[in-house]
């Protein structure tokens, strides 16, 4: 993307920004704008007021656009066509009965959140989400109540891990830019980080299901669904057809669903692949073996997220289709039934990074931290506040993390007595401000939004409020670890 030089003081930028989203909350809430539209409008009229380029407006506009779809679009793609064919086999219901069964009715929304958090370790927020989402449908489905219970924890899950932990490219970039410990980074983004979810994601999510109540959506299903369709006992004592919503007729020829180890190998094939990829990345940069060899660059392609997602669906074809009597037309039209229903969420979501990435190119976020710089706070809270002021300002977590401690490096730099604790839990403050106030300019607002089809209020409820609990209880926690190591 072309360099935009800000045209405007801080002052101006940070009222241009104030007003977008302000604009953006009206037009979707009030005049009943798609999100999609409104995006890209409130992106241009963004544009235009902090005086970039008319040359480079469009450029800007589509580099945002394009660079959010080019990691969103394939790990929502591919991660909802494993999800149909979970939901299609009947796996997505063995595993709800598994956990179900293990952890009981009650601990349903403890086991699901339990389950993300080792399943969050190695993979991104989005392909997680997306994966989990038919397990989190079947759960619901069954056990009543609002969707929010179960879904809630889930999402807050991938949320922590993606913001706290590495490999996650966020604090891993952060710490490599204010020289922390990577390991202690990981050992205190794991110490902080299940508190923080289990205080801010899970205990929350109870809350709001009982204070929300969300039907369970129909969106990665082949077919509509109602009340009535979810199975009242478990897959053993249930009809395979009862258990994935198919009818009477269909019941008689589908196979029996697959294993509950099944199931499971094919959940923990993407993470063992892109866990290959981290620990071989990790050894190449260690100069434990030769980052060139044909080995290493293989296993790291064959690790990176979009492949190992698109290697889970070739064997889960196979696996839960073709080997179950399913013919490759049967295959493919399962395959094809998961990709209307997230088109308009793949959309919308890179609409949401192409406002951010406008408020970024305006130079709003360099302004937030201009403003903050003569204000002499301790390094771990400022570097809470400028996180979490550019976060808000320009929308993607990833990029407040890498940012936010771009800025803060020069004045860790010059602090006198910070230890390698310090540091980590400095990083750990960072990931904390990046994951507060999730709104209508982050990408995963608009993911959660459109996959548990709530309204932009309900979301602002439930989905923001939850991110700024998670980043402020994550925050407050490494800020009390630094008063006394």
């Amino acid at each position: 993307m072309t360099d935009v030089e800000p045209a405007l003081g801080a002052g101006p930028l940070l009222l241009i920004a104030a007003a977008a989203v302000g604009v953006l909350l009206f037009l979707i809430m009030k005049v009943k704008l798609h999100a999609f539209l409104a995006l890209v409008l409130v992106s241009l009229a963004v544009a235009l007021a902090a005086r970039v380029p008319l040359e480079d407006v469009v450029e800007v506009m589509t580099t945002g656009f394009g660079a959010t779809l080019a990691s969103v679009a394939l790990l929502v793609g591919i991660g909802a066509m494993l999800g149909r064919l979970f939901e299609h086999s009947g796996g997505a219901q063995v595993l709800a009965d598994s956990l179900i069964g293990r952890f009981g009715e009650q601990r349903a929304p403890l086991a699901l959140g339990i389950a993300a958090l080792l399943f969050g370790f190695p993979i991104f927020f989005d392909a997680g989400l997306v994966v989990f989402l038919p397990i989190v449908f079947t759960v619901a489905r069954r056990l009543g109540g609002s969707l929010l219970t179960y879904g809630l924890p889930v999402a807050g899950a991938f949320a922590v891990m993606h913001a706290f932990v590495p490999p996650h490219p966020g604090p891993v970039a952060a710490a490599g830019l204010i020289g922390a410990d990577i390991g202690l980074v990981l050992v205190f983004g794991l110490l902080i980080g299940v508190p923080t979810w289990f205080l801010g994601s899970y205990l929350f999510g109870l809350w709001a299901g009982r204070r929300f109540e969300l039907p369970v959506p129909n969106i990665l299903s082949g077919e509509a669904k109602t009340a009535d369709d979810a199975p009242d006992a478990s897959v053993e004592g249930s009809s395979p057809g009862i258990a994935s919503g198919r009818t009477g007729t269909e019941t008689a020829t589908r196979p029996a669903p697959p294993r509950f180890a099944t199931v499971i190998s094919l959940l923990l094939l993407p993470m063992l692949l892109i866990f290959m990829n981290t620990g071989l990345t990790t050894l190449a940069a260690e100069g434990i073996v030769d980052e060139e060899s044909t080995v290493v660059r293989w296993g790291q392609l064959i690790g990176a997220t979009p492949i190992a997602l698109l290697l889970t669906v070739l064997v889960a074809m196979w696996v839960l289709g073709r080997r179950r009597g399913d013919s490759g037309a049967e295959v493919e039209s399962v395959l094809n039934s998961a990709l209307g229903p997230v088109c308009a969420i793949i959309l919308i979501t890179g609409a949401g990074g192409m406002f951010g990435g406008v408020l970024r190119a305006s130079g709003i976020g360099a302004a937030l931290a201009d403003v903050l710089g003569d204000i002499g706070l301790p390094v771990i809270v400022a570097a809470f506040v400028i996180s979490a002021l550019i976060r808000v300002a320009q929308g993607s977590a990833t990029v407040a993390l890498t940012t936010a401690a771009g800025l803060i490096a020069p004045v860790v730099a010059a602090t006198d007595g910070l230890s390698s604790p310090d540091l980590a839990l400095i990083v750990i403050a960072i990931a904390g401000g990046a994951t507060v106030l999730s709104h209508v300019n982050d990408s995963g607002f608009w993911l959660v939004s459109r996959f548990f089809q709530m309204d932009e209020k309900t979301t602002l409820k439930t989905w923001t409020v939850m991110e700024t609990l998670l980043g402020t209880i994550g925050f407050v926690l490494a800020l009390v670890l630094s008063l006394f190591l």
